[in-house]
């Protein structure tokens, strides 16, 4: 049987008297962390986070919010609500209308999480539309020589299914209204912005895009009339995929997984070494899951469940994070930088350990329960960083030798909806239907390509990941929901690969323990470390974090990268929504553009 496992865990490595528990039976009590700083920043309340922020300009409403990376896709959002739709249905036309605008990551090629907070009695529901390995997929498929932008590398996608069954379970305005409104800026051109152009150039001016045979049809569908590059301004019509959303619109999911588009995806497939069939696409199905839910400061946190690794690691470190009194101390400090840290590194490291697809993989639930928390954190050392490879009991380590976007909606009653969807990398396989127009994943690398091989240098070849046919591959994706009472208060997200998850977490915190206002807790400085490689990046644009910190974590053990604001760290296009006043604030990342817009 796979999914959630209620059995405690046995290996060595959770038994605090053997294994990773042995190395640190001589640390100091976890209680000590309150001693080591005082109380240097007293937090505003929950009610509190709602203002502005010096990048941001936050958006405010007593109706509807959307939040996404397009200013286009945005306003489709808002004008559904405007017109009797609810958060669900907005959610579907934003995801449509992000395929035509927001190409290298906006999809009908991929998949995602969608996350879904009913106000009506309902409980929250994760709609899973992940890509899954085709029939023929199979452990060995890759060498180490195969590229990341090639045929066999797509997985089959789900986003089509996915805002089908969305729409039957919560929908309220007819499906075709809902992509209609990505059809007539396809069709129709729109005007693009800095943002845009900026990704369309730097995908068409790599050599292997200008020069490989498989990358054609992008040059051809994205490459700028009389040649050159796209300038802020230009308009851009997409006739192909304007009519396979006209397909959509009219037949609805049926008409991408069977009939022409089908067919004309299997088609290309066949022109390279891709292994995607007829029988692959029309036997797709999207699952409705039960999310990962957790408590913090008194609120209800729903995460994505396997096969993404968002929820249980969010709710893992979050767990932590309630053993010790954050609030009392300031928020860059030594202490809580090197807290966050530790247990970063700690829940990656069971990630790699633990996490798949729940269809195939028995998941433990000790994971998310607060005393195993408690145990993971009586193992850190308040002055000192734990090595990656002293967490690594379990896992063979070799020897020495992220394009997602995320976007956020609350209707007028409050119903939420928290949508990640991705291509996997930035323009996916860099790969577009011939005759169909939409730019196809490369997610088949997000599994663990290599048995047996996990290094330092962050290449996981642990079990629960490997490949198998029908297969979801293990996800980072974070679409988030944080309630109080039964209301949404915080819907949030972000793309960045391995890095969503520690900037939703950053995100929460932010809110929750530190009270920042909404716009102030996604402008700020992030920090992440995943296990390996044996990092701690740190965001230093703005200088709260200041350069004594981070020598002092230096000489702790941390090895530290310093990065600008221009290594972005996420894009969390947030909403918050004040318990008491039911105000909506919506606040749009500065790091990728992004647009917020109340009904």
């Amino acid at each position: 049987m796979s999914g959630f496992i209620e059995t405690e865990m046995t290996t060595n490595r959770r038994e605090p008297e053997r294994g990773r528990g042995r190395a640190f039976r001589r640390i100091r009590p976890f209680t000590l962390w309150v001693a080591l700083i005082g109380a240097t920043c007293a937090a505003p309340g929950l009610e509190s986070a709602g203002q502005a922020a010096s990048r941001i300009v936050p958006v405010v409403s007593d109706g509807g919010m959307v939040v996404s990376v397009s200013p286009h896709a945005t306003k489709v959002g808002v004008e559904v609500l405007r017109h009797g739709g609810n958060a669900v249905d907005a959610a579907i036309a934003v995801e449509f209308a992000l395929a035509v605008v927001w190409p290298e990551a906006g999809n009908i090629g991929g998949g995602g999480f969608m996350m879904v907070h009913p106000v009506d009695g309902r409980r929250p529901v994760c709609i899973d539309y992940r890509e899954t390995a085709p029939a023929a997929a199979s452990e060995t498929m890759f060498m180490r020589e195969d590229g990341r932008h090639t045929h066999k590398i797509v997985g089959v996608p789900g986003t089509v299914r996915g805002m089908e069954l969305g729409h039957r379970r919560y929908g309220k305005l007819p499906w075709k209204r809902l992509v209609e409104p990505a059809v007539k800026l396809a069709v129709g051109g729109f005007e693009m912005d800095r943002h845009l152009t900026g990704s369309i150039n730097r995908v068409l001016a790599h050599e292997a895009v200008r020069e490989g045979v498989r990358h054609r049809e992008l040059l051809r569908v994205y490459g700028k009339p009389g040649g050159g590059e796209w300038k802020a301004g230009d308009r851009i019509v997409l006739n192909d995929l304007a009519a396979t959303l006209q397909t959509i619109a009219d037949q609805g999911a049926e008409g991408f997984y069977t009939g022409d588009v089908a067919e004309a995806l299997v088609a290309e497939m066949k022109r390279g070494d891709g292994i995607i069939t007829l029988e692959d696409l029309a036997g797709y199905r999207a699952k409705a899951r039960e999310p990962i839910r957790s408590e913090f400061r008194g609120c209800e946190v729903y995460g994505a469940p396997p096969p993404s690794s968002g929820g249980v690691c969010l709710a893992q470190m979050l767990n932590v994070f309630e053993e010790v009194d954050l609030r009392s101390r300031e928020r860059w400090s030594v202490a809580t930088l090197h807290l966050m840290a530790e247990t970063m590194k700690r829940a990656f490291c069971d990630r790699a350990l633990y996490l798949g697809d729940q269809d195939f993989v028995d998941v433990p639930k000790t994971l998310t329960m607060q005393s195993y928390a408690a145990w993971l954190a009586r193992g850190m050392d308040p002055v000192r960083a734990t090595p990656s490879e002293a967490l690594a009991s379990e896992i063979k380590l070799a020897p020495e030798s992220p394009e997602t976007t995320h976007f956020s909606v609350v209707d007028s009653t409050g119903m939420a909806v928290a949508n990640t969807t991705t291509l996997e990398a930035s323009w996916g396989a860099r790969i577009v239907v011939e005759g169909a127009g939409f730019v196809l994943n490369n997610e088949m690398g997000d599994f663990n390509w290599f048995p047996d091989h996990t290094d330092r240098l962050g290449k996981i070849g642990t079990e629960p990941n490997r490949i198998r046919p029908g297969k979801r591959m293990l996800s980072s994706q974070s679409p988030t929901i944080v309630a109080k009472a039964g209301r949404p208060v915080l819907v949030t997200g972000s793309p960045g690969g391995r890095t969503i998850i520690n900037t939703t977490l950053q995100v929460i915190l932010n809110t929750l323990e530190f009270g920042m206002p909404i716009a102030e807790a996604v402008e700020v400085e992030r920090i992440h470390h995943q296990w390996f490689p044996d990092k701690l990046m740190v965001s230093t644009f703005d200088r709260r974090i200041a350069r004594e910190t981070i020598e002092t974590l230096r000489r702790m053990g941390h090895t530290v990268v310093e990065r600008s604001a221009a290594t972005r760290q996420g894009d969390a296009h947030s909403i918050w929504i004040d318990p008491k006043t039911k105000r909506r604030t919506g606040a749009a990342d500065w790091r990728r553009g992004g647009s917020a817009l109340g009904e």
